[in-house]
């Protein structure tokens, strides 16, 4: 009898931590809803985080992390989905990783990640961010790969922000590579300057409000005239 009753009660028990389980994650998914809808951002990663907590997944945790990159908490990000590479990671979660790792100046590890997703999905998108990566780490060779592939294949309705400014702006993807192309040509052959202005001239003509190209143009302008006294 006393074995019957002490059965009954760790049912009873289980059954009420189930329900209040069940009552935590229709709460949360509900307070998710309602975050979206408000647009608090603080509020979802909230939501989230114990949705995940409640019933953990993969979805929910790339889901999270992804929401930490879009608001700039990059190290979050990370926290939350980890830095290694793997092949079962989704596609997500590589984007996550990639971006985030290049926002905290990790350009070897953030290059690792863009091959990845690109591997899966090539895109003009993904080519700049890895010829950008790899001028960065000294392989000007395989940037030059890869900015050849975006000229190629970047469309006309495509653009590119840029944040150098105080108020960002945007330029089409193809006069963005045209600037990494006389980056990549100026680190191949130095003496060679004109070939260099050459490639951003093309992207002024594209885009006129490109801000950084004009700032390399001029750099590379003063290097050419001082040339003559001080050499390369």
């Amino acid at each position: 009898m006393k074995k019957t009753v002490l059965l009954l009660l760790l049912l009873a028990g289980f059954s009420g931590v189930a329900q209040t389980s069940n009552q935590l994650l229709e709460h949360y998914q509900a307070f998710y809803k309602e975050m979206r809808l408000q647009g608090d951002v603080e509020g979802v990663i909230n939501a989230m985080t114990h949705l995940n907590v409640l019933s953990p997944s993969e979805q929910r945790r790339d889901t999270l992390a992804f929401v930490y990159m879009n608001n700039g908490q990059h190290m979050q990000a990370l926290n939350t989905i980890g830095i290694e590479k793997k092949d079962s990671d989704s596609d997500l979660a590589i984007q996550v990783k990639a971006f985030s790792l290049k926002a905290l100046n990790q350009p070897k590890r953030a290059l690792e990640q863009f091959e990845s997703l690109f591997s899966r999905n090539p895109s003009p998108y993904l080519a700049y961010e890895m010829a950008d990566l790899k001028i960065q780490t000294g392989d000007t060779g395989g940037a030059s790969s890869n900015i050849e592939y975006g000229i190629a294949n970047a469309q006309d309705d495509m653009m590119y922000a840029f944040y150098e400014r105080q108020q960002p702006y945007e330029v089409p993807l193809k006069a963005a590579f045209l600037h990494l192309k006389a980056l990549a040509d100026f680190n191949l052959n130095r003496d060679n300057i004109d070939l260099a202005i050459a490639s951003i001239d093309e992207a002024l003509k594209i885009a006129p409000n490109f801000n950084l190209a004009s700032l390399s143009k001029q750099a590379l302008e003063a290097r050419r005239n001082e040339a003559p006294e001080g050499g390369n």
